[in-house]
């Protein structure tokens, strides 16, 4: 399968033989990493190689276009509860600079002692199932050749089937998976031996087959009532988890510690919070980490979560990051919308080649505050461990309520996480293997009488005769993959078009309003404008009040049941520019002169220089000579100027958009030019980045350029402009 960047996913293409389909790399893949890389007129430090296709920052466009990368994985999670919508939103990820796409699996099926097969629809995540992950690592088999960087696929080896999902991940190509055996204790009630017992086998498969683990004791400060408070337990969450990996047989390179800082603004967090992230690192060196920032406090708030995601990346730059992962404000739901999960991806790879090189020009202070915070930090993480082997070990802690207790240790608030060792989901399955037990399987943990060699007798077990996989397609002739696609494919196939952010075809759409009132009556009267939108089931997802009296700002999802057809659509095709040598062939012998200015009050005037200038690649370097007036300038003095020099048109540029000031001044340029008799002699043009063409039309001009402009689309227009108007 081959991806075309103009065409879209083909999902029956995904789906089609999947029976029959393979991997095409198995095991984790980090990003090349490249020193003193030099794009555009920059040298980057902390950078890695580059996309085949990709979709640059914003501003790239005033740097030649450039997309660095920088040298860490970027993560985005992405379950919405349908794995073939997920697919698309992975492609567009990718292009973003994404190369660790997680799946988060649903809460439910931590509980089942098996594996699901077929495709029923997830309910809080995406169930994890041998065609789900089999038709993803398809799509990003293909997605990876497409961007020209290898993407990481995980997902989550928990819960009660935990050796089942390694094996699975292992058959199907999946390369990092989250596997912490405290995780099931502390936060899914999975009994305790059956927990540890279980990641024992999970471990040494994961490790056979080189995927990277992730821990999960960042919960702990994501779900105690202070979570700034339970950084010590966090080392100690650690240590036990990295400890019983290594004893399970996993390589240190494989074991990624997930680091999440404990607090967000208002709190002081860069005092708080950095010397827990030095601490960890200094502990646990070696290894490799993984930097997440808090869900605990994350509101519906973009702009919020996006400003402490800036400070979170900050400090994986300060001290360091072999993954930055990406949460979205809309993650409560495990739904992330398409372009929120963009823009998390954005906003560590803005901040992150923005920070490039930050440790070669500032070093945190090792004589102050700071390395006092570590040092007791890490004390009391060591009583913390002394005192769980005073009490008899990790089990009797865990009865005890040690963990998630959120006083500062040794502090206690006795509101920790407390299971029974006896109890819990899976109490009582273990079995004790008999003297001399025997695996017919090659990857395997602890004794086995068949070793080496286990599975060659048997014509080599799944893992290494992958032909001896059992795929099941679908177990529910309703709830299944063909059925859901039905309707958005049939649509796509008759040209008709929805808006969508969750799922294929959903109708979903967000509206902002600002309402002047008392939030109780600015709530409900925002909702009420939706619904007269005509959006269906509208819903406040977020709310930010302004002031008790003069309003509040609501974000509001609702359903807009309508489809365009897009052949039915109006679409204006912008004239394709002029060859550079045509236009300055046409230009240089007839001596045009050009008055140029930002008008009105305006004082903005970078965006005319790069129209102007030579150095910009402006259109002075195809002849025109080119009188520019400054910034706010009356419209009589452009006209003045036209007339003296002979001019044969005028450039304005307007950004402020107060009041509609800039079709007021657009209007009387036309309007004065006319009075004056000389708008049959002027070609008038104006730009801005909320100019359009239509606008331009509208007030009497020749012609609006807006955000994005090059000096040669200009240039171009000017120049067709004048051959039409017989200009000798």
């Amino acid at each position: 399968m081959k991806l075309q960047p103009d065409q879209k996913l083909d999902l029956h293409e995904v789906l089609k033989d999947l029976d029959n389909y393979r991997p095409k790399r198995r095991g984790w893949t980090w990003r090349r990493r490249v020193g003193d890389q030099r794009l555009g007129p920059f040298v980057y430090k902390d950078s890695a190689e580059g996309l085949r296709n990709s979709v640059p920052l914003p501003a790239a466009c005033h740097f030649g276009g450039i997309d660095p990368q920088c040298d860490c994985v970027i993560t985005t999670e992405i379950a919405s509860g349908r794995f073939e919508d997920d697919l698309r939103r992975m492609r567009m990820a990718a292009w973003h600079g994404a190369d660790h796409i997680m799946v988060i699996r649903t809460t439910g099926q931590s509980h089942i002692d098996g594996l699901i097969e077929g495709t029923p629809e997830g309910v809080g995540g995406v169930p994890i199932t041998r065609k789900q992950l089999r038709a993803t690592r398809k799509a990003l088999d293909a997605i990876e050749e497409e961007v020209g960087r290898p993407i990481n696929f995980h997902s989550y080896v928990s819960g009660l089937a935990g050796p089942e999902m390694a094996v699975l991940f292992a058959e199907e190509g999946v390369n990092g998976a989250h596997q912490d055996p405290q995780y099931n204790v502390l936060y899914r009630d999975i009994n305790m031996h059956r927990s540890f017992v279980d990641a024992a086998e999970a471990k040494r498969i994961l490790a056979d087959a080189s995927l990277l683990q992730l821990d999960g004791a960042h919960n702990a400060n994501a779900t105690a009532k202070e979570a700034w408070k339970v950084t010590p337990e966090l080392f100690v969450q650690h240590a036990i988890n990295t400890a019983y990996s290594r004893a399970a047989g996993m390589p240190a390179d494989l074991i990624a510690l997930s680091t999440v800082p404990p607090t967000a603004p208002p709190a002081p967090k860069l005092r708080l919070d950095l010397p827990y992230a030095v601490a960890l690192r200094e502990l646990f060196r070696g290894y490799r980490f993984r930097a997440q920032q808090n869900t605990r406090y994350m509101e519906a708030d973009t702009t919020e979560a996006t400003i402490t995601h800036v400070l979170d990346t900050l400090i994986s730059r300060l001290t360091s990051a072999d993954i930055q992962s990406t949460i979205t404000p809309d993650e409560g739901r495990n739904i992330p919308w398409h372009y929120n999960n963009v823009a998390g991806v954005n906003t560590a790879r803005q901040t992150l080649m923005g920070a490039d090189g930050l440790r070669e020009i500032l070093e945190l202070r090792q004589d102050g505050p700071l390395r006092e915070e570590v040092r007791q930090l890490k004390e009391r993480a060591v009583l913390f461990l002394e005192e769980i082997i005073a009490l008899g070990g990790y089990y009797a802690a865990v009865a005890a309520g040690m963990f998630v207790d959120s006083g500062y240790f040794p502090e206690r608030k006795a509101d920790g996480i407390a299971r029974d060792p006896l109890g819990g989901d899976g109490a009582g399955t273990v079995v004790a293997r008999a003297p001399g037990y025997g695996a017919p399987v090659c990857s395997h943990f602890g004794q086995n009488r068949y070793a080496p060699g286990a599975c060659a007798d048997y014509g080599g077990c799944t893992l290494c005769n992958p032909e001896r996989i059992r795929y099941i397609d679908e177990v529910d002739p309703e709830d299944n993959v063909e059925r859901r696609l039905a309707r958005p494919l049939a649509e796509r196939a008759e040209g008709l078009l929805r808006p969508e952010v969750e799922r294929h075809g959903d109708g979903v759409v967000c509206v902002t309003l600002f309402m002047p009132a008392a939030p109780e009556i600015a709530e409900a009267a925002a909702l009420e404008m939706a619904r007269g939108m005509g959006l269906g089931n509208p819903q406040v997802i977020s709310r930010r009040l302004m002031h008790p009296a003069e309003g509040s700002v609501f974000e509001i999802k609702g359903v807009l049941d309508l489809a365009v057809r897009i052949n039915a659509l109006e679409i204006a095709r912008p004239e394709a520019p002029l060859p550079e040598a045509e236009i300055e062939a046409w230009v240089r012998p007839r001596d045009i002169h050009v008055v140029a200015a930002t008008v009105g009050e305006d004082e903005h005037s970078v965006g005319l220089h790069e129209i102007l200038d030579i150095k910009h690649g402006g259109i002075e370097k195809y002849g025109f000579h080119c009188h520019y007036l400054g910034t706010s300038v009356p419209i009589e003095r452009l006209l003045d100027a036209a007339q003296r020099t002979g001019a044969r048109a005028v450039l304005i540029s307007t950004m402020v958009t107060h009041a509609d000031v800039h079709r007021r001044n657009m209007r009387r340029l036309h309007d004065l030019a006319r009075a004056r008799n000389q708008r049959s002699q002027l070609v008038l043009v104006v730009g801005g980045t909320q100019v359009t063409d239509a606008i331009a039309r509208e007030c009497g001009l020749d012609a609006g350029f807006g955000r994005g402009t090059t000096g040669r689309e200009v240039a171009s227009f000017l120049v067709r402009r004048l051959r039409e108007s017989g200009s000798p």
